[in-house]
């Protein structure tokens, strides 16, 4: 037998089929959902014909699967090997879009060849997550060194810059999800405690942002509870990180004994803004705790001082991002996601046009091609952003449910082969696609049901395209690849 036959015997016996499996069942749920998406109630046969949204579909499934082929054949220790350059290529792919794509409703990422066209940005997630690994698998590399620490996060921010730079946010925020793979391999969950802090700023911030407390126009409610949070959760750090929990106790009740204090003199003797009353104390707290880490030399101290002067930092800025960083339209979907604005006909009209849309599949759905919400094309984008809402009315609760369970088997398999890995490389990468998978699917279903902002990523295999679902394929089949092969190498 020739070393090829028994290679590809080899990979035939190693690669994981259960994957494949869920990979193959999606693909075809997907498929259908697009043809549920697209089809006219006046037009009959057009399935397969490729003016057709589902006929198109069909091509790049078919293409996905001669990829998937290309990928397998490949030997997983070249793609490792030439990790950096692939990075650097689509770096440098990210740099030059801007220069050669079209505008598409406000955005400059996609590339014209020919007839099609393609999302670099979906691609370059691959480069980025094999280069990542790639490096933080070397043997001397830790996350616990800020060298190190500072190198990884900047190979996964350098593209997400690149790619806010073509107005595509919600690309862009997919690189985020690349920080559950570096608390995975090390990384202090400090970091997601203040990425979780500043997220709940925002929220906060922006939702009271234009009301007041107890009807004092002195005290805006929006600053009051941020800053407010910032002083709890500053001096939670510190019970955190060591310090003795009755001086923490004194601090915290104490503070908030004062703020009570101002807040019943402003109301009921003399109306001032207690906003500086809170201010002040979380900069008394910043000093204290830089008094504390020079005099015991512990720079978790000035670490906590630093994370409350950010916090302060962020919360300032939250007006300056939202009018002068966020589009119009960017601005418009927080604020009715929040439920600050009302907008049924503007930015609200796509969420709720996918929950009635959702809503009215019931239990069992209305059947295949029998939605009326989709057919009457209520519901814009609704065979790519939108496209769980064509799952949701027509195979109703039951389709949904076996979606997303097969979503989670898939995750979970990923996961278990990840841990799986005799080295890290595989480990790393094996967690960065499933960070990447997680990021989409729990955006985009959320987007649908009105509990994440319209942020536009599509859903992994189900929406309409042939960039989102070469580059979901790419990911997921090098991965299967650089499994299967060290397996082969263990036999």
């Amino acid at each position: 037998m020739s070393t090829s036959n028994r290679n590809n015997k080899g990979l035939f016996r190693t690669l994981d089929w259960y994957v494949v499996i869920i990979y193959l069942l999606l693909l075809a749920m997907g498929w259908m959902s697009v043809c549920g998406a697209s089809y006219d109630f006046d037009q009959t046969g057009m399935f397969f014909d490729l003016s057709s949204r589902s006929g198109m579909q069909l091509v790049w499934i078919g293409s996905s699967l001669l990829l998937a082929g290309i990928i397998l054949a490949i030997d997983d220790r070249v793609l490792e090997s030439f990790s950096n350059i692939i990075y650097i290529f689509f770096l440098v792919l990210l740099a030059i879009t801007p220069l050669l794509a079209h505008d598409i409703k406000g955005s400059m990422s996609w590339i014209k060849i020919g007839s099609m066209s393609i999302q670099p940005a979906e691609f370059a997630k691959f480069g980025t997550a094999l280069c990542v690994a790639k490096v933080m698998s070397a043997h001397d590399f830790s996350l616990s060194r800020w060298r190190d620490l500072f190198l990884g996060v900047s190979l996964i921010i350098l593209p997400m810059l690149l790619i806010i730079l073509q107005k595509e946010t919600g690309s862009a925020l997919v690189y985020l999800s690349f920080f559950l793979m570096l608390y995975r391999e090390g990384m202090s969950g400090s970091f997601l405690f203040v990425g979780v802090s500043a997220i709940v700023y925002f929220i906060v911030g922006v939702k009271y942002m234009d009301e007041f407390l107890w009807g004092l126009e002195e005290i805006n409610l929006g600053r009051f509870l941020t800053l407010l949070l910032i002083y709890i959760f500053t001096t939670g750090m510190m019970k955190v990180y060591g310090q003795r929990f009755l001086s923490v106790r004194y601090i915290l009740w104490g503070g908030l004994l004062l703020i009570a204090s101002s807040l019943v003199i402003a109301r009921y003797v003399y109306p001032f803004d207690i906003i500086w009353v809170q201010l002040a104390l979380c900069l008394g707290l910043v000093i204290y705790l830089l008094y504390l880490g020079f005099r015991n030399q512990k720079s978790r101290y000035l670490y906590i001082a630093l994370f409350a002067l950010g916090s302060l930092c962020f919360h300032y800025s939250v007006n300056y991002v939202m009018e002068n960083v966020l589009q119009p339209h960017q601005q418009m979907r927080i604020r009715v996601l929040l439920g600050t604005e009302d907008d049924p006909r503007g930015a609200g009209y796509n969420v709720i046009q996918a929950k009635i849309a959702i809503g009215s599949g019931g239990l069992k759905g209305k059947g295949f091609l029998n939605g009326t919400q989709t057919k009457l094309k209520y519901v814009p984008e609704q065979d790519t952003d939108f496209i769980f809402c064509t799952v949701g009315e027509e195979e109703g609760f039951v389709g949904c449910a076996i979606v997303l369970l097969l979503f989670l088997a898939l995750l979970l398999r990923i996961i278990w082969l990840s841990e799986r890995q005799p080295f890290a490389f595989g480990r790393i990468f094996g967690y960065c696609v499933m960070s990447i998978f997680l990021f989409h699917l729990f955006i985009n279903v959320g987007m649908v049901l009105g509990l994440t902002p319209v942020i536009g990523i599509p859903l992994p295999f189900f929406s309409y395209g042939g960039s989102s679902l070469w580059g979901f394929t790419i990911l997921l089949f090098v991965f299967l690849r650089i499994d299967a092969g060290q397996k082969q190498r263990e036999r």
